[in-house]
């Protein structure tokens, strides 16, 4: 029995007078206990079409055309109220950007209670009982403890994580999950889809997945529905569309998905002294007068002078907090960091604000790192602006060269982050990091916002630049086919320490330790899911 039904849905932004159209004519519908991903491009249409089925379109986007009907009821006719009433008790929503969706200065327990307050399904104490429950079945370690911080305190994963637990918080006949697993590591994401798909079965709850990852499409989806450039090019059963596409599209989406059959061929590093060392670093945060925690214990690993080395892990296992310390954006509790062969661990002053220049990062959350007020020709001009390099002729023309390599066009220039998609975000916040020409370059979950032809152009592009520019990487990152793909050496982290480390061919061919196991075993595309 059809629960969804959407109707040559059209969506348009900006101006009635000079519409840009998002969504054109897109079909779909979702039965009762079925999962439907929705794959393509960033920027394709694929998020334009979750946030008008449920009525959230940002800024200026309207539905100019078609239906959306929810077990028989249109909801284009709803009024914002009675749309309230249904959003959240009966279609969950999972946003693709934690760090936005969440409120700052609320409590992550908190947040998770209120929305079985506003709904009526519990009171002020048991609501915060409930939350407690819910974190835990969302897969947040020590839950209790979780539910007392606030979102900032949390890994991306984790964060993500939370609204999982709030979308599923009332148990919805719908659950509409925009890329719901993009910041998390592959077991915890196996852990997330394995409880979406009990939920499905014993509840009968549907799925609209919106996705770049063909892998948990390929795993977890009933069938697929293929978009691109706001049109639906293809849609069928699951198996069907991945084992014999019939749109050139989906052709070429499927031939960019990295693998882990056929790792990237490396050059041969030069026995050269290491670009980055880290001994035995610690870090200890305190959360209150009587609790902390331990995120990084006795870590140690070098990264190899115009090579990279990926730092792998579940989500919160300290990956992101060590690639801090190591830049000398956070400072150890114990333990040396040493760059380029002098110890930066005490670095102040002058000498720090040198290393910045020579030391980028691209965060996880591209939305949250480029300023939302700035244009995108002036936030990738920023750092030359600050370090004073060439005229403003000169770095107006460096900036479109740096979008040029990210695959960005001139058109992308006086737009601001708002206006463009994840994907495109993160390529913004690559050419920042590049436009200093530094030697070490921490990227971190730098593709995991993309999908696969363009994660595979950015892959492409920073292969090359370590290449043209001896560039080393510090390359964080939950996708073990992209690890595979662009790592000389790999260091396995759980629960704050190193468990495994040693070269790419030999962690993923030979892995000595159980959690190096199953790592490698939770990697999602290797076999199609069949319900």
């Amino acid at each position: 029995m059809t629960l969804l039904e959407v109707r040559d849905l059209q969506v348009a932004y900006g101006s009635p007078r000079e519409p840009v159209v998002a969504v054109d004519g897109v079909d779909l519908t979702v039965a009762r206990g079925e999962v439907v991903a929705v794959v393509g491009e960033s920027g394709s249409g694929k998020s334009t079409t979750a946030h008008a089925i449920i009525g959230l379109l940002a800024g200026t986007g309207r539905v100019t055309g078609g239906s959306v009907a929810f077990d028989g009821t249109r909801l284009n006719d709803l009024s914002e109220r009675a749309f309230e009433r249904i959003r959240g008790a009966r279609i969950g929503f999972v946003p693709q950007d934690p760090t936005t969706s969440l409120n700052p200065v609320i409590r992550i327990g908190d947040q998770v209670a209120e929305v079985l307050r506003i709904h009526g399904l519990a009171d002020r104490r048991t609501a915060r009982i409930e939350a407690v429950r819910i974190l835990e079945e969302a897969g947040l370690d020590d839950p209790a403890l979780r539910a007392k911080q606030y979102p900032q305190e949390l890994s991306g994963g984790q964060r993500q994580r939370v609204l999982i637990g709030i979308a599923l918080a009332c148990r919805p006949d719908l659950v509409i999950a925009d890329e719901p697993t993009s910041a998390l590591d592959v077991t915890v994401q196996r852990r997330i889809l394995d409880h979406l798909d009990a939920r499905i079965a014993e509840t009968g709850t549907a799925v609209l997945l919106i996705t770049h990852d063909l892998g948990v499409a390929a795993d977890r989806a009933d069938r697929i529905v293929v978009m691109q450039g706001g049109r639906v090019v293809e849609t069928g059963p699951a198996a069907q569309v991945l084992t014999d596409p019939q749109h050139d599209y989906t052709r070429s989406l499927i031939a960019a998905a990295p693998g882990l059959a056929e790792p990237a061929v490396r050059p041969a590093l030069r026995g050269t002294a290491p670009i980055l060392s880290v001994s035995a670093v610690s870090k200890t945060f305190r959360i209150d007068r009587k609790s902390s925690l331990r995120a990084v214990r006795e870590v140690s690993f070098d990264v190899p002078r115009g090579g990279t080395l990926a730092l792998v892990g579940e989500s919160g296992s300290g990956k992101s907090t060590v690639s801090r310390i190591a830049i000398r954006l956070e400072t150890p509790t114990a333990g040396r960091v040493r760059f380029d062969g002098e110890d930066i661990t005490g670095l102040r002053g002058s000498a720090l604000r040198a290393l910045r220049r020579r030391v980028q990062i691209v965060h996880q959350n591209p939305y949250a790192s480029l300023d939302p007020k700035l244009r995108i020709r002036d936030i990738v001009a920023e750092p030359l602006e600050a370090f004073g390099i060439g005229t403003r002729t000169e770095r107006a023309a460096h900036v479109a060269r740096l979008l040029d390599q990210v695959t960005l066009s001139a058109a992308h220039l006086d737009r601001t982050p708002a206006e463009l998609s994840g994907g495109q975000r993160q390529r913004v916040a690559i050419a920042r990091a590049i436009a200093l020409n530094p030697d070490l370059l921490v990227l971190d979950e730098p593709v995991s916002a993309l999908d696969v032809s363009v994660q595979a152009q950015i892959l492409d592009l920073l292969t090359s630049l370590q290449t043209e520019l001896g560039l080393s990487y510090l390359f964080i990152s939950h996708d073990l086919a992209v690890v595979r793909q662009i790592s000389d050496t790999v260091a396995v982290m759980c629960a704050g320490r190193v468990v495994e480390y040693g070269s790419t061919a030999r962690i993923f061919d030979n892995p000595q330790h159980e959690y190096t196991h199953t790592l490698l075993d939770a990697i999602p595309g290797k076999v199609h899911h069949v319900r």
